[in-house]
């Protein structure tokens, strides 16, 4: 990889906080760690933090590579470092890795202090409120006490939408990409039929499948795939994939004819090597959940009347699964409350996905909006 306008190598880091956190289920963690990455410089007002909220499957791993593996680019590596839209000259990045994921923060993978086992299934469900909460106290500890921007797509939008909910004084913008003030019915139920696939799996074992020495990688697979079909536009498959055969003519078998079946079957796989099943199941509920007007007996400009940052908003043409139509409630939202609101929506074929390609449309929006931010 070329690490030209790149933040080069980088180093996960470690915040452990010896305290509860009370969740909003009603449970709490007696204490609990975060992984996380920096990269740029905090500056002397520590007025130019931006914090990058993941989606379903990100991490921390936000930018750059690590020296023992050259070839492990950060999720965002196109968006983040100097001279990029999110420009590491500018502003100082930090990207975590949520409450319950599988990359090194307190999870279902993490070792239980009542049972010195794995928590597995044990672990207790997660919500945005809860991430957001907890990155509060990571903020605490680098002492920031406001962030010039908290950016995410997907579900990380959603974080960032949250953060100018529940801390209004501690964020100045909000950058929601490809994202939804909650999920509508049929997204809840793809995620159901992708939980229900990994809890039928005969290796789950009721979420101990770690007890057993066994991975529920069948169920993990076909949560992948059913995902990555929701991920992509119809266009974008058609124009990738057609109807191309894998060998050139028909097997009459439940094999891989089609190159479509070829590819969500190494995305399964790849995907089911690497994720934990556990975190899979409550990252999904935690999207389920996710509604702030439902406080507000579904009113969602009166849910958004406690921001006081300004936002931007962006979605893409052939999103289907956060459409723009979603993108343009929150925009009303936000007008409703005369809160200041810029709104995107860009014309790409890749779908969902598109929040994490170099497009040159889409990150010439975001440069432009991040360029007017003052650190």
């Amino acid at each position: 990889m070329s690490l030209e306008n790149s933040v080069g190598n980088v180093a996960p880091q470690r915040f452990c906080r010896n305290a509860p956190l009370a969740l909003k289920g009603g449970g709490q963690l007696p204490s609990f760690e975060l992984v996380y990455e920096t990269y740029g410089t905090l500056n002397a007002a520590r007025s130019n933090a931006v914090l990058v909220c993941h989606a379903l499957s990100g991490s921390h791993h936000v930018a750059g590579t690590y020296a023992d593996k050259p070839n492990s680019v950060g999720w965002w590596d196109n968006l983040v470092g100097p001279g990029k839209p999110l420009d590491t000259n500018k502003f100082f990045v930090i990207g975590v890795n949520n409450l319950g994921g599988c990359y090194g923060s307190t999870g279902p993978l993490s070792i239980n202090p009542e049972t010195g086992k794995r928590y597995g299934a044990d672990f207790p469900l997660v919500t945005v409120e809860d991430w957001v909460a907890a990155q509060a106290c990571l903020a605490d500890d680098l002492g920031i006490d406001t962030w010039a921007a908290v950016i995410g797509g997907s579900l990380g939008g959603m974080q960032a939408i949250e953060w100018s909910l529940e801390f209004p004084e501690r964020i100045r913008h909000a950058i929601a990409i490809a994202s939804a003030p909650k999920l509508s019915a049929q997204n809840i139920a793809f995620n159901e039929v992708a939980r229900q696939a990994i809890l039928s799996d005969p290796d789950f074992h009721g979420g101990h499948y770690a007890e057993h020495g066994v991975v529920p990688t069948r169920g993990l697979r076909l949560a992948r795939m059913i995902g990555h079909i929701t991920y992509l536009s119809d266009d974008q498959m058609d124009e990738k994939f057609g109807r191309n055969l894998r060998n050139g003519e028909h097997s009459f078998s439940y094999g891989v004819d089609f190159e479509v079946e070829s590819y969500l079957r190494y995305q399964g796989d790849k995907f089911a090597g690497f994720f934990d099943a556990n975190t899979y199941l409550l990252t999904t509920k935690a999207l389920d959940y996710f509604d702030p007007a439902y406080a507000y007996g579904g009113d969602l400009a009166a849910a958004f009347a406690r921001a006081r940052a300004s936002f931007l908003v962006a979605s893409f043409t052939t999103d289907w699964r956060f459409s723009p139509a979603r993108s343009r409630e929150i925009v009303f939202a936000l007008m409703h409350n005369r809160r200041r609101v810029a709104y995107a929506e860009i014309d790409c074929d890749a779908g969902h996905d598109s929040f994490l390609l170099d497009d040159a449309h889409y990150h010439a929006v975001l440069r432009a909006y991040l360029e007017n931010i003052k650190v």
